[in-house]
């Protein structure tokens, strides 16, 4: 039986929270088929992101500390994750599907021969056998899949599960990495972080989101923003909608986009992909309004409206707006 490495990203300075979401699925896959949890933490002075990680479900945590790997590079980045892989003796890898995970994942699928399953929301475990689980066909359908490979990496996505909750007990182990930033094809150069233009979503107590069933950018404001008006919130989108180029990319709710937790969220013609699931589904009420009975959308719902959105809205904003006077 081989382990399970962990694979963590650190952002400002600190483990993102999705690197402790991957803690709580490797302790339940390793509670059901006794493997052993271990983990890497990688870039400058993270012995203290290390240890601290040791004891929330990280395991085993092995440090790989160089300059090269201060922020990600694909190269420095799969090196280490390679030489962890190796360290630990793992067969199941987990990363968080982010843009580096993204990135970095298949390399080193591809580089081991190892199988390669993205976008997965669950990682379970019966005896020694693994099932992955995806959402495929548009999020319409949820699919379960194992593989005969004798390694698998494996992405997982951001907020498919809860961050891991308890305390165990682990250790730190420095990891050598030989790096040479020389023969790098390519180099980090800085982050570019978009301009703010006013819409953060993750402080709206009400959103108000419209997806592909909207039709179009003029809907957007015509329908979906007059709602968000009445209800005195603000207005979000899916990610198809500003792959469209309908609305600019600060108003896109889901993994991608923000991850927002408002009192009510209502959502308008979305189908409920995983990727928009994740980013909104620790709202306190969700109301959603599809005319697809089966749209996955309905499932994390407390209230379902399988109806045109163009009669349901309109009659929705008419109403608050009448009961406000």
């Amino acid at each position: 039986m081989g382990s399970i490495l962990i694979v963590t990203e650190i952002q400002n300075g600190q483990i993102r929270e999705a690197s402790f979401e991957l803690a709580n699925i490797a302790q339940g896959v390793a509670e059901a088929s006794g493997r052993d949890v271990k983990s890497l933490v990688l870039g400058q002075d993270v012995a203290s992101l290390a240890d601290d990680f040791s004891k929330r479900g990280g395991g085993t945590v092995y440090t790989a500390e160089h300059e090269s790997l201060a922020n990600y590079g694909a190269e420095a980045y799969s090196a280490a994750i390679r030489a962890a892989i190796e360290a630990s003796g793992a067969d199941l890898v987990l990363i968080s599907n982010t843009p580096s995970g993204w990135d970095v994942a298949p390399r080193i699928a591809a580089a081991l021969d190892a199988a390669f399953i993205s976008d997965c929301f669950a990682v379970t475990a019966e005896g020694g056998s693994l099932t992955f689980k995806r959402r495929v066909f548009n999020g319409k359908l949820d699919a379960s899949l194992s593989v005969a490979a004798d390694q698998v990496i494996a992405t997982v996505q951001p907020g498919a599960a809860k961050p891991f909750e308890g305390s165990t007990s682990g250790s730190v182990e420095k990891l050598d990495v030989a790096l040479d930033p020389a023969s790098f094809r390519s180099r980090f150069v800085q982050i570019k972080q978009a301009e703010s233009k006013g819409v953060d979503l993750s402080k709206a107590d009400v959103i108000v989101s419209g997806g592909r069933g909207v039709g179009d950018p003029e809907k957007f404001q015509e329908v979906i923003q007059p709602l968000a008006d009445a209800l005195g919130g603000a207005m979000g989108a899916s990610r198809p909608v500003v792959d469209a180029g309908w609305l600019p990319h600060e108003y896109q709710v889901g993994s991608s986009g923000q991850v927002v937790s408002p009192k009510l969220y209502v959502a308008c013609g979305i189908s409920g992909a995983i990727q928009h699931l994740v980013g909104m589904k620790s709202s306190n009420y969700i109301i959603a309004i599809n005319k697809d009975p089966d749209a996955p959308i309905f499932e994390v719902a407390n209230l379902g409206v399988v109806a045109d959105l163009f009669e349901i809205v309109p009659a929705l904003t008419k109403a608050l707006q009448s009961a406000k006077g």
